[in-house]
């Protein structure tokens, strides 16, 4: 049959071919340590999970507004404003399956053939991928672990052509854990303003953050900005809801309900119960999110130890999210496990089959002297995994 010729703009997704590489070799019975996904480990928290069985139990189980329940855009508003200081309407919210739709969702609505979206590297895999399949051009900025993963405002302003439509910034960040210091942002924010460009703002880590550092929002910047602003967020990290499938963005209602247009012929609805839950998760008790944050915080500070130790391994320091991201292009050159290693994809490789620890390549987060690790796992799973990494290594 004739495949369409936009799917060929489409990468296999790295972190899911380095998962599914892992579950083969487990399958041969062999004891592969896995830290390529990015999924808490920990259990969705009892009160959400007993608000889907109330809904269940009440038969919420049928259509819902394509863009939402009221009630949960609601809770969305409600808890954006306690989080980031910014007050919205429930007509500046649209409900997705996950943040991964919300997005495919606003470059779907935003960009057009030959259009341009600014997108700084190190970045998430699936940002390019969208910006591609949407027909338009994604232009990379990159960043160094040198300086802290932080952006070069002037690079990023001469990045902004008059094809640019948008620009793509995620903080905290997955995969480099960078989290943009408050000048960072509002400089990002004043390009945004002055260029008159879409900011979409990737927040779905805001809540995992470390070391007293404070995460802000580029809509909170100024009114300017938060008109040129549209904010991506969800539960699946905070809340430990990866698979429940809500996600959400904000910003400006022509934007929204254009969105809501192509999302009803698409998807209509997110899952009724999953909603549900949701405005439990917002609206409930936050004590597992603190707890959630304080035992990645402690597997951050092992980590980073750990890596500090490695000759010819250097890595910037996580500030927020569950991922350290180490340049390993010291390596390179190197004969390993009988091939030579030209970058990050080899290392993955040789990691996998030498040591039996996935990793993802920094390839395809746009910096290929770096490896992906998550530490979104047990201490136990940490420890026996970085002694096979330093082993391996050396």
């Amino acid at each position: 049959m004739k495949i369409a010729a936009r799917m060929d703009r489409i990468s296999p997704s790295a972190t899911m071919a380095m998962k599914a590489k892992a579950d083969a070799l487990k399958a041969e019975g062999k004891d592969v340590l896995s830290f390529a996904v990015g999924e808490p480990d920990f259990p969705t928290p009892d009160n959400v999970v007993e608000a889907c069985k109330r809904a269940l139990d009440a038969g919420e189980t049928r259509y819902t507004a394509a863009s939402g329940t009221a009630e949960l855009k609601q809770a969305i508003c409600d808890a954006t404003a306690r989080d980031i200081g910014v007050q919205y309407e429930p007509a500046n919210v649209i409900v997705s399956c996950g943040a991964k739709h919300s997005l495919l969702n606003i470059f779907q609505t935003l960009v057009d053939p030959g259009d341009e979206v600014v997108v700084i590297a190190p970045y998430w895999v699936t940002y390019p991928d969208q910006i591609r399949y949407s027909e338009g051009t994604p232009v990379i900025v990159s960043t160094s672990g040198d300086k802290g993963f932080q952006p070069d405002l002037d690079e990023v302003r001469d990045a902004v052509t008059d094809k640019t439509v948008a620009m793509v910034i995620n903080s905290p960040c997955n995969p480099s854990g960078v989290v943009y210091t408050p000048e960072a942002i509002a400089g990002l924010a004043e390009i945004a303003v002055a260029k008159n460009i879409t900011l979409i703002s990737d927040e779905i880590y805001k809540h995992i953050i470390f070391d007293g550092a404070k995460h802000v929002s580029p809509a909170s910047v100024s009114d300017e900005a938060r008109m040129q602003t549209l904010v991506v967020d969800g539960v699946a990290k905070t809340y430990a809801m990866t698979g429940w499938r809500i996600g959400w963005f904000m910003g400006c209602p022509d934007v929204v309900k254009a969105a809501g247009r192509f999302q009803g012929q698409a998807t209509s609805n997110p899952a009724s119960m999953a909603q549900a839950a949701t405005i439990e998760a917002l609206n409930g008790p936050q004590e597992s999110v603190e707890a959630m944050r304080v035992e990645f915080e402690a597997r951050r500070d092992y980590v980073a130890a750990r890596l500090a130790e490695m000759p010819g391994v250097k890595c910037a320091q996580p500030i927020g999210a569950f991922y350290a991201f180490p340049d390993v292009s010291e390596h390179y050159g190197r004969e390993m496990g009988g091939n030579t290693i030209d970058g990050s994809s080899a290392m993955t490789e040789y990691l996998l089959e030498a040591a039996l620890i996935s990793l993802v390549p920094g390839e395809a987060f746009g910096a290929d002297d770096y490896i992906r690790l998550s530490f979104a796992c047990s201490m136990e799973q940490l420890e026996m995994g970085l002694d096979r990494l330093a082993g391996a290594l050396a």
